[in-house]
């Protein structure tokens, strides 16, 4: 393995910065550092058409949708898109070029999730967002110009975690229909056992104690651990889930889980493209200032969108 120099290059200047583990900061300065950190490494943002904003219902509140309309002629394909950040960090603003990115490169509507974040909602009331999010999705998108029967769920890491959960839900739920599913180093298995989580456990931005510490933001208990919707990998059927392109990144601890859903989808017969970055970190999919494979992998979400 050679990790890549611009990689080397971000773990140095990170290292040079000090600062204390993430687990033991306070989660405001946590959640500040991390938008900062993402809204710094986005690149430059790309035209869009439009982006509008819906408030909807939840058990107990609300939450914000922001939708992305790309410079095109619809009706277009529509990725629902959960974010990054461990269900603890991230939001909206911190995603936000990232998500305009992909819908211009895409040429898709993107419709960004602000779920609840945990330790505040644990457990599995960002599960429920992200439901209720694809419900509303399915029944209006098409006043947007979105094809309801081109509906993509996707997400990096928890949202990638999230956006497996969802396609297993519909299942159970009788719907709404999912086309496609794009997971970007999905958490998948929170037992953290894998081979690549004890390999990289430190010294590779993510690692194993911020791993733990989300686990125990996120979860009522352990018994949560075991529950497909916190650890889909652990799921009893994987049979007739929407195709998926699965993509994780060789210096990232979550990259051997994110290859073990990869592998149970394809044994249940569920069309799979997988792809595993060289030399890459975890979140480089959302650092396009940074990392030219981002722009790779979101051209590779480009052809799988817009496929078959």
């Amino acid at each position: 393995m050679t990790l890549d120099p611009k990689a080397k290059a971000f773990l140095e200047q990170i290292e040079q910065a000090g600062g204390e583990p993430l687990p033991n900061l306070p989660l405001a300065v946590a959640r500040k550092g991390a938008r900062e950190g993402f809204i710094a490494t986005a690149g430059e943002s790309a035209w869009i058409k439009k982006v509008e904003e819906q408030r909807i219902p939840v058990e107990g509140g609300d939450i914000l949708l922001r939708i992305m309309t790309p410079i095109a002629e619809g009706p277009f394909p529509v990725m629902v898109y959960y974010h990054g950040g461990g269900w603890v960090l991230g939001d909206l603003d911190a995603f936000d070029g990232q998500l305009r990115y992909m819908a211009a490169a895409c040429k898709c509507i993107v419709v960004g999730v602000d779920y609840r974040l945990a330790p505040e909602h644990k457990f599995p009331t960002a599960v429920e967002d992200a439901y209720a999010a694809l419900r509303w999705v399915a029944e209006y998108i098409h006043l947007y110009q979105g094809d309801v029967n081109r509906i993509i769920v996707a997400g990096d890491s928890a949202g990638g975690n999230l956006s497996a959960v969802m396609t297993q839900l519909v299942r159970e739920r009788g719907g709404p229909t999912i086309a496609k599913q794009i997971l970007f180093y999905p958490t998948t298995d929170l037992r953290l056992l894998s081979h690549s989580m004890k390999e990289l456990a430190s010294g590779y931005f993510l690692s194993e104690s911020d791993m733990e510490w989300f686990r125990d933001c996120y979860l009522r208990s352990p018994k949560d651990i075991l529950n497909a919707w916190a650890s889909p990998l652990l799921a009893l059927d994987f049979q007739d889930l929407p195709p998926a392109l699965i993509i994780t990144a060789e210096y990232d601890p979550l990259r051997d889980e994110g290859k073990a859903y990869a592998d149970v989808l394809k044994q249940a017969g569920v069309p799979v493209q997988y792809t595993c970055y060289k030399g890459m970190l975890h979140t480089f999919v959302t650092r396009l200032g940074l990392f030219d494979q981002a722009k790779e992998a979101i051209q590779e979400m480009n052809v799988f969108i817009h496929q078959g």
